[in-house]
């Protein structure tokens, strides 16, 4: 092993290193049941064009290998591409991992909830299950048919009814919440679906952002393309170039002009001034995406986000919000707290972003994502893939986040790095693909 990696736990010493990321265990674990599913809803992967994901249910074989990880989970989410509900052994699924796991620990999925009912939601939580978490991304009947194509917001009033129903009765601790996605076309709905959730039994509510999978969902994206710290950097040159006059709407017009009036040379004089400054600051800024920064748009989320923030307080439920404007100081959930994915044919992947193999639109730009495999618990115990010298270097470089920021880079659309179907390195040299993440900037949330 290499002497910047992670040391290794001792059996029967005190542990030398406690970050989750650095244990001999995952501390969280994320199957995936099923990548079959009873909706077609409009920002799934699997609803865009080529689309290779291949559909399939996790075996009870593939699950029982994971049986040594349990006894040091924190949390097992039993979600993935598909519908949990219908592989036809989640329940069995649930009792196996809730007799291994620690009692303090917790076992959830997130679900569509079509199938859904009140005996269904009793042998659920007999079964063990802690957390279900309903997708729910508009009130509105003709919204919610427009985003999640062969559902009806009926059927997750159902569900919810369901589910408190049995709470009630039963006396189970289940908890039970939202997941919403935000859109341009539904965040104006988020504090009536808070309410109307939590009318009717929930408890806590998850928002992400969309990460565009195709071109027509591109201007969806309900959020800044720029770091904070970039719009930070830009406020006082713009106020600048307000008191001297100069008009950067006009940048990408003059640029190429091969004359230039004194107006227009002044225009690009400051612009360029503007990025010798980001230079010496070591401050990442996309010119083009920061000119064209949607003010009015972002101001208009952030008051939607801070109205529901304030339904949730007096409805009394635990809202996890994404940031509008992604973070600079990026920080991954994944990796930091010990998580590690499954897909239903048992292969082991460090973080959503790498789960399965796709096409996606990163601020506008096309991006190729490869699946990376780390080993198969049909072939390799799951302790001994997460211990695995490859693997836990890979967690240790992560989280160094010594990466460039790919999604605000002047060049990315003409990089070889970035723009590669097949992931080698970056311009860093690092290996892994993280600096083109959004995760790590909170925007993308999920059930962890």
């Amino acid at each position: 092993m290499s002497e910047g990696m992670f040391p290794m736990e001792s059996q029967g010493s005190p542990q030398v290193e406690t970050k989750p990321a650095a244990r001999g265990h995952p501390s969280k674990l994320f199957v995936e049941t099923t990548t079959r599913c009873n909706l077609r809803c409009r920002m799934c992967v699997k609803q865009t064009r080529g689309c290779d994901i291949r559909e399939g249910d996790l075996s009870l074989a593939t699950f029982e290998a994971l049986i040594p990880a349990f006894p040091h989970l924190e949390s097992l989410v039993l979600s993935g591409i598909g519908e949990p509900l219908l592989h036809p052994r989640l329940d069995e699924f649930i009792r196996i991992a809730r007799a291994h796991m620690p009692s303090e620990s917790w076992i959830g999925f997130q679900s569509n909830g079509i199938l859904l009912d009140e005996p269904r939601a009793h042998a659920l939580a007999e079964a063990g299950l802690d957390r279900l978490c309903l997708s729910l991304d508009a009130v509105s009947p003709d919204t919610f048919r427009r985003v999640r194509s062969g559902g009806e917001v009926g059927v997750l009033e159902s569900a919810l009814n369901a589910l408190r129903r049995v709470r009630r009765q039963n006396g189970h601790s289940l908890s039970v919440g939202i997941e919403f996605v935000a859109m341009r076309d539904t965040v104006l709905e988020l504090p009536s679906v808070l309410r109307w959730a939590a009318e009717r039994g929930a408890d806590f509510a998850l928002v992400t952002q969309v990460l565009p999978y195709d071109e027509a969902l591109v201007a969806q994206a309900a959020y800044d393309p720029n770091t904070d710290v970039a719009v930070r950097f830009f406020e006082p040159w713009r106020a600048r170039a307000r008191g001297e006059a100069v008009d950067l709407s006009r940048y990408f017009e003059v640029l190429w002009k091969y004359t230039k009036s004194p107006e227009e040379q002044r225009i690009i004089d400051f612009v360029e001034r503007m990025k010798a400054d980001a230079y010496a600051q070591d401050v990442f800024v996309n010119v083009q995406k920061i000119l064209a920064r949607d003010e009015e748009w972002l101001e208009e989320v952030g008051r939607i986000f801070a109205e529901a923030a304030q339904v949730a307080t007096e409805a009394g439920i635990d809202l996890q919000l994404p940031n509008v404007v992604p973070c600079a100081a990026r920080r991954c959930d994944f990796v930091e707290r010990g998580g590690t994915f499954v897909s239903w044919d048992g292969k082991i992947h460090p973080c959503y972003f790498l789960w399965h193999g796709y096409r996606c639109l990163i601020n506008g730009r096309e991006k190729f994502v490869k699946p990376k495999v780390f080993g198969d618990v049909g072939e390799r115990d799951v302790l001994q893939v997460w211990n695995d010298p490859a693997y836990r270097l890979f967690r240790e470089n992560a989280v160094r986040y010594d990466y460039p920021f790919c999604s605000d880079c002047n060049l990315a659309k003409c990089c070889d790095y970035v723009q590669a179907e097949e992931f080698e390195q970056d311009c860093f040299i690092n290996f892994e693909p993280c600096g083109d993440c959004l995760w790590c900037k909170g925007i993308f949330q999920c059930l962890q």
